[in-house]
Formats: C-alpha cells, structure tokens, sequence
C-alpha cells in the first residue's frame, strides 16, 4: 500500500537518539496528496514532536484541509496507534479519518480515528 510505503520511508528520517523509537507517518488528503512526518526527539523530551503531528502540520501548512487516512508505522511487535495528543489534533484537523497501523514486518491493521479516540472535545463543545 503507496501509504504505508511512505510512512516506512519517512520512519528512517526520524531523529530519535534518545529513545531509538523510529515513527513514520503519512497522512493523505482526499485528492490523494501524501504529506509525510517522523518524530524528532529533544533533549527535554518536552519539545519532541511526535511523527503524526509533524504530517498534519505539514499538510496544513501547505494549504492542505481534506483528508482521507493516516498511516502510522513503527519497528514494534504490537502494532503502534497515536499517542493522546496526536489523536486530537488528527480529529481537530482531520476528523474521523481511517487510522492505518503498520509495523515492520508487514502487519497492518485499519481503524477509524472515532475507535481510537471515543467522545472527543472539540470546538463544537466550544459554542453555546
């Protein structure tokens, strides 16, 4: 899958010399434009940014605002969903997209964002 592909390639530019743990992720729109990110870590762990996070703001930075699917890939046994805060600013910007976790060895498995992150806040809490 063209998806998964680029989120394995974006995984090998990852700059993780803390932890080791390489993430890839490509996030693509509905017209079919792949955005990718990886994660980059930080000695104050507190600015590392997570390889979700850095697709999105990619895609929004480049005038992106339709997505269809994000494809997340890890070196991990357990396939490797999105952390909390990645998962809502994917629902704030993506909305209930299809979640596509893969790891090295070729497993994948396909969930909607809605499974992985049930009753969200967003802005629609927001207006009265």
């Amino acid at each position: 899958m063209k998806i998964v592909q680029a989120a394995a390639r974006s995984r090998l530019r990852a700059r993780a010399r803390f932890s080791g743990f390489q993430v890839g992720a490509a996030l693509e729109t509905r017209a079919g434009k792949i955005f990718t990110g990886c994660n980059i870590e930080n000695a104050t762990y507190g600015l590392t940014i997570c390889a979700e996070r850095v697709a999105v703001y990619k895609a929004l930075s480049a005038g992106a605002s339709r997505f269809r699917r994000i494809a997340v890939v890890a070196d991990t046994d357990r396939l490797t969903p999105p952390c909390g805060p990645c998962r809502q600013i994917l629902w704030e910007f993506c909305g209930d997209i299809e979640v596509i976790l893969a790891n090295l060895a070729g497993e994948t498995e396909t969930l909607r964002l809605k499974d992985l992150l049930p009753r969200p806040f967003d802005a629609s809490f927001l207006k009265e």
